[in-house]
C-alpha cells in the first residue's frame, strides 16, 4: 500500500510503479478514514519550498499507519535541499520514524523557474531511479539518504529568498479573462478551492497548497502566475503533466465536493503507531 499527493502526475507515476495498491491522500483525508493497516506502507509526494505538502504534513498528523517498514519517497525537480530530514521532523511529530527515505529526481513542474518545454527533454533516467528504490524496498532496507552541509545551505538560501514563508507564498496566481468554463481546474485541485460561477472558474484559495494542478491542467493556459519574490513565470506558454498520466487520473486523486475544505490548523496529534 502506497499512499501519494499529485499535482502533475509524477508522484502517482512513482507510486504506481513502487506498488499496485496506491491511495490518494487527498481521498484519504476526504473519506476520513484515520487508520490503515499493511505489511508495507509507502507515501510518495513532491516537495515544495523542500517540504511535503500541506495535506501530506496533515495525513501524517492524523492517520495511524500499522505497518512493519515505512518509507517515504519525495519527488523533486533540481533541487531537494534538506527535504529528507524535514520529512523526518514531520513524522517524529507524529511519534514515527521511517525505515527509508530517499529522493526521487524527475521533471520540476516549478513555473517561477523552469520552463517547462526545456524540463521535459531533460534526461533524468526516472525509470532506473524507481528500479533501484523499488529493489531495495522489496528487500526492506533500512536506509535514510543523508542530508549535507550543502543541502542545508541550498534550503537556507531558499528561506532567504522568500522571507522565511512556507511554500503557500507560491498560491499566487490568477484566473484571466480567456476561462471558458471547462470545470478542468475544479477536478485537479486536491483542496477543492476552485469552484465554477456561471461559466467562470472561481478560485477561493482555501488551504490551496500551492502545487499548480489547476495552472498546470488548464486547456487555454487561461490560469497565470502573478510575480511572487520577484520571479515571473519561465515560459507561460509551457505546462506539463507526466507522460504516463492522464486527467482523469488527475481528477480521480484530487477532486473534491464543491466548497469541501481541509482545514491544515490546530489539528490533534495522532501518534502513528508500528
Amino acid at each position: 500500500m502506497i499512499f501519494y499527493f499529485t499535482a502533475t502526475g509524477n508522484s502517482l507515476y512513482a507510486a504506481r510503479m513502487l506498488d499496485e495498491e496506491t491511495v490518494s491522500i487527498p481521498q484519504a483525508l476526504r473519506a476520513g478514514r484515520t487508520s490503515y493497516t499493511a505489511d508495507r506502507i509507502g507515501i510518495a509526494a513532491p516537495i515544495y519550498g523542500h517540504e511535503m505538502p500541506a495535506m501530506v504534513k496533515e495525513f501524517i498528523e492524523k492517520t495511524e499507519l500499522n505497518t512493519d517498514y515505512l518509507y517515504v519517497i519525495l519527488t523533486y525537480g533540481h533541487r531537494h535541499a534538506n527535504a529528507v530530514e524535514l520529512a523526518q521532523r514531520v513524522l517524529a511529530q507524529a511519534g514515527r520514524n521511517a525505515d527509508y527515505i530517499r529522493t526521487l529526481l524527475m521533471v520540476d513542474n516549478f513555473l517561477p523557474a523552469f520552463d517547462m518545454e526545456e524540463e521535459v527533454r531533460l534526461e533524468k533516467n526516472v525509470d532506473g531511479q524507481l528500479a533501484v528504490i523499488r529493489s531495495e524496498i522489496d528487500a526492506r532496507r533500512h536506509f535514510i539518504e543523508p542530508v549535507t552541509s550543502e543541502d542545508w545551505l541550498a534550503h537556507a538560501g531558499y528561506m532567504m529568498s522568500v522571507g522565511g514563508r512556507d511554500a503557500s507564498v507560491w498560491a499566487n496566481f490568477r484566473f484571466t479573462d480567456q476561462c471558458i468554463g471547462c470545470g478542468i481546474c475544479t477536478k485537479v485541485c486536491p483542496a477543492g478551492c476552485i469552484h465554477m460561477e456561471g461559466q467562470r472558474a472561481v478560485r477561493t484559495g482555501e488551504n490551496c497548497q500551492a502545487c499548480m494542478a489547476c495552472i498546470h491542467a488548464c486547456p487555454i493556459r487561461a490560469i497565470q502566475m502573478n510575480p511572487v519574490c520577484g520571479f515571473t513565470e519561465k515560459n507561460p506558454q509551457a505546462r506539463y503533466r507526466n507522460e504516463h498520466v492522464t486527467l482523469s487520473d488527475l481528477a480521480a486523486a484530487n477532486s473534491q465536493p464543491a466548497g469541501q475544505h481541509y482545514s491544515t490548523q490546530s489539528r490533534k496529534k495522532v501518534r502513528v503507531l508500528k
